[in-house]
C-alpha cells in the first residue's frame, strides 16, 4: 500500500467535500494508492486548526505557499475563490506537483489559458463533478447512441440553495467577479452542455 500526502487549500463547502472524499476513497473503491490528509490551508491560523483538527489533517496553515512548498504535500487541491487559482497552481507546476483545481479554472480567461500553458504534460483536472453522476453519464451514452435523434437544442439551468436565506453572512460568492451564477456556478452548465452535446453554434443568456 502506499501513500500520498494531500494539500487541500481552503477548508470551507467544497475544501470540506474533498477532505471527507479523501479520506473515504480509499476504503470504498479499494485503492492502492492511499490520500493521506497531510495538511490545510485557511485563511487564519485559527481557522487552519479548526479545519486540521475537524477534518484530521496531520497539520494547517494560513499560507499556502507553506503547503506547496511542503516535501510531505505531494497533491493539491484548490478549493479556494478563484482569483487565489492562477498563482496557486503556477506555483504547484513549477514545483511537478499535481493539481486538482475547482471550477472555475481561473479569475479570467487570460488566467486560465496561463494555468492550462503551465499544466501541459502534468497531471491536473478541473472540478466538473457533475457530469461525472451515473445519471449523467447514464444520458451522454444515449446521445452518443442517437438513441433521443440528433439534438438542435439545449436549456440548460443550475440552481442551488446555499444563499437562499437572507440572514446568511455574506460571503466571496457573493462579491465582486465571484458573484453570482455567472462567477460561481456557470461552468457547470457549460461543461454540461459540451459534455453532452458538443460545440455549441449560439447562444441566449
Amino acid at each position: 500500500m502506499t501513500e500520498i500526502g494531500i494539500g487541500i487549500i481552503g477548508g470551507g463547502y467544497m475544501g470540506k467535500a474533498h477532505a471527507v472524499a479523501m479520506a473515504a476513497v480509499g476504503a470504498v473503491f479499494n485503492t492502492t494508492l492511499r490520500p493521506k490528509l497531510e495538511m490545510v490551508c485557511a485563511s487564519s491560523d485559527e481557522s487552519a486548526e479548526k479545519y486540521r483538527a475537524a477534518f484530521g489533517f496531520a497539520r494547517g496553515t494560513a499560507d499556502w505557499r507553506v503547503l506547496v512548498a511542503d516535501p510531505k504535500v505531494e497533491a493539491i487541491v484548490i478549493a479556494s475563490p478563484q482569483e487565489t487559482h492562477r498563482e496557486i497552481a503556477l506555483a504547484a507546476f513549477a514545483l511537478n506537483k499535481p493539481v486538482f483545481c475547482e471550477k472555475p479554472l481561473g479569475a479570467s480567461l487570460e488566467d486560465s489559458r496561463a494555468m492550462t500553458a503551465a499544466a501541459k504534460g502534468q497531471i491536473s483536472m478541473v472540478g466538473f463533478n457533475y457530469i461525472r453522476t451515473p445519471a449523467s453519464q447514464f444520458a451522454r451514452r444515449l446521445i452518443a447512441e442517437g438513441a433521443i435523434g440528433d439534438i438542435t437544442w439545449f436549456r440548460g439551468e443550475h440552481t442551488e440553495d446555499f444563499l437562499a436565506d437572507p440572514s446568511a453572512p455574506a460571503t466571496w460568492r457573493t462579491e465582486g467577479d465571484a458573484n453570482g451564477t455567472m462567477g460561481d456556478l456557470a461552468p457547470h452548465m457549460i461543461n454540461g452542455a459540451l459534455a453532452l452535446i458538443g460545440p455549441m453554434k449560439s447562444l441566449i443568456a
